[in-house]
């Protein structure tokens, strides 16, 4: 492989702000998947990540749909996606699913959960490296080099009318994305660099703390609270958690945790009546994902309630770590429930993606 940019290249990151930006911006949708610089050249593709590890091997649909669509040389940035079950929704966790060390499985995920790409920016073309030139020129050169693009090789839309991203911003989320992108239109391409804004959903809710994980500095210390909502049926259901806490917090925490510790046996989250799927692992799993990770917790009886932030859903679940707000020693465990969390209005992803009008 000879490229103008060569991988591996770390992609250019956005910088969160609470406000649409003014002034000369290009919009456009926050995907959520995994972002991905792909290179071709030829009969040669790699599938770059975030963390500059080449993904190629995970989604070989991918590398077929790149070769039939992407000019024969090309450096494209972008994120991999997967739909739900009924095409509708993004569904992160059928991605993550992706990601498995058996070629076998990797094969038949390929074609039971087939991913998308979607592309948002143009580092090189033939000889020529794009990162120096303004990203209104880029965008312009990667509409004409997937102009005739077809599914799953998509080109994301953007916009430079506030408005029409301010539209988005509350519509998508129904279609599983994650906010709005604000790219200045004379931005350069610096890849690590924050240079680019994200504006993401950001709302509150009310949990009951069901236990803790300690923290890998030490066994005194919080390492991150287990965060539950009672569903229709009465169950506390595992919602996510909240890890970020300076280290003096951690350490108070963990002091203040003591008097709810319980067992298993009167946890609501006991792993000797865990149903088929149940998300939160029994103790002593270790995680898929994190080789060796221990995602064992200490029970608590459920009595606390704490303020959250999160940006959105995911299923049942928070899609990101939530943040710390307060205790809310006014609000009872009971009243921690689903019917609280704001509904995002329904929208199609084949309508965010041009396959529907």
């Amino acid at each position: 492989m000879q490229l103008p940019v060569m991988p591996p290249v770390s992609p250019m990151l956005a910088k969160p702000i609470k406000q649409i930006p003014q002034g000369e911006h290009s919009f456009e949708p926050k995907w959520d998947g995994f972002r991905s610089i792909i290179f071709r050249d030829g009969d040669e593709v790699e599938v770059g990540s975030r963390n500059e590890k080449p993904m190629t091997r995970y989604f070989p649909e991918v590398v077929e749909a790149v070769l039939a669509n992407f000019p024969d040389r090309a450096v494209i940035d972008g994120e991999i996606v997967v739909d739900d079950a009924s095409g509708q929704r993004l569904d992160f966790d059928a991605l993550q699913q992706r990601i498995h060390p058996a070629a076998s499985r990797v094969k038949l995920l390929s074609e039971q959960t087939p991913a998308r790409f979607v592309a948002f920016d143009l580092l090189a073309l033939g000889d020529e490296d794009l990162t120096e030139r303004p990203f209104a020129e880029r965008r312009a050169k990667l509409e004409e080099a997937l102009a005739n693009a077809k599914p799953p090789i998509h080109l994301t839309p953007t916009t430079t009318d506030r408005d029409v991203a301010d539209r988005w911003f509350r519509q998508f989320e129904g279609a599983g994305l994650d906010g709005v992108i604000a790219k200045p239109l004379d931005c350069l391409y610096e890849p690590d660099k924050r240079v680019m804004f994200k504006i993401k959903h950001e709302r509150t809710a009310d949990c009951v703390v069901a236990g803790y994980r300690v923290h890998k500095s030490g066994e005194d210390r919080i390492g991150s609270l287990l965060l539950g909502l009672y569903n229709d049926s009465g169950e506390l259901a595992s919602v996510g958690v909240i890890g970020a806490f300076p280290l003096e917090r951690r350490k108070e925490l963990f002091v203040e945790m003591q008097d709810l510790v319980t067992t298993f046996d009167d946890h609501p989250w006991n792993w000797a009546k865990q149903e088929e799927g149940a998300r939160t692992p029994r103790k002593n799993e270790y995680s898929r994902w994190n080789n060796g990770k221990d995602l064992s917790f200490v029970p608590l009886r459920p009595e606390r309630v704490v303020e959250v932030r999160y940006d959105h859903m995911e299923g049942v679940r928070f899609r990101h770590t939530a943040q710390w707000v307060r205790w809310r020693e006014d609000r009872t465990p009971e009243s921690c429930t689903y019917d609280q969390l704001e509904e995002p209005v329904r929208f199609d992803l084949g309508e965010v993606l041009g396959l529907k009008t």
